[in-house]
């Protein structure tokens, strides 16, 4: 049985805590919803943020909302480069000891002590799909991105649960790698 998985590619981006989001837009301030994404209840926001590193700043960073208990920023380690942060590979959500950032919003500014991170390679599997194929979460997989340039991942962290869709979430230097694009499916054979 194949089992193939639906890719996106994850941009960067910034997830934000309710308290950080009214300091950047103001008191009381609700993010709008430019489009959905794949995970249910998640979407794009019409809000974007610029984030302000020690050598550079990205302008106009896409906000996901909605809005979390802990900011953080996801981007790529090229990314990480341009902008003087020294981002770790982690998973979204552990962000304890990472470095910190500014963001800097239409009504103010935030500097996050810690909340910077290049995401690690990961599958959202609906409880069913991880169940029929056997796998567990957390447990790390060999996952095959095909075409031209196409090459094999290894350590994609599965995450299980009852509230996700099936979709393989890389950043934009995996799928430049492989010449992968939104949409494409991978295989995972291991």
């Amino acid at each position: 049985m194949s089992k193939s998985v639906p890719v996106g590619v994850s941009a960067r981006h910034i997830h934000l805590a309710q308290e950080h989001i009214e300091v950047l837009f103001g008191q009381g301030y609700q993010l709008t919803e430019f489009k959905p994404l794949s995970q249910p209840g998640q979407f794009a926001a019409n809000e974007t943020v610029a984030v302000i590193g020690s050598k550079g700043q990205f302008d106009k960073v896409r906000i996901l909302g909605p809005a979390r208990s802990a900011s953080q920023l996801e981007i790529s380690s090229t990314d990480s480069f341009a902008i003087g942060v020294k981002a770790p590979v982690r998973e979204s959500g552990n962000i304890d000891g990472t470095p910190g950032i500014t963001i800097k919003g239409p009504a103010g500014e935030v500097t996050l002590e810690e909340g910077v991170i290049v995401a690690a390679r990961h599958i959202h599997f609906h409880t069913s799909d991880a169940q029929a194929w056997g796998i567990q979460d957390k447990q790390m997989l060999k996952v095959r991105l095909g075409g031209q340039r196409g090459l094999v991942l290894e350590n994609v962290v599965a995450r299980v649960s009852d509230s996700f869709a099936l979709d393989m979430h890389i950043d934009t230097d995996e799928a430049n790698a492989a010449g992968a694009r939104n949409g494409d499916t991978a295989e995972i054979i291991d």
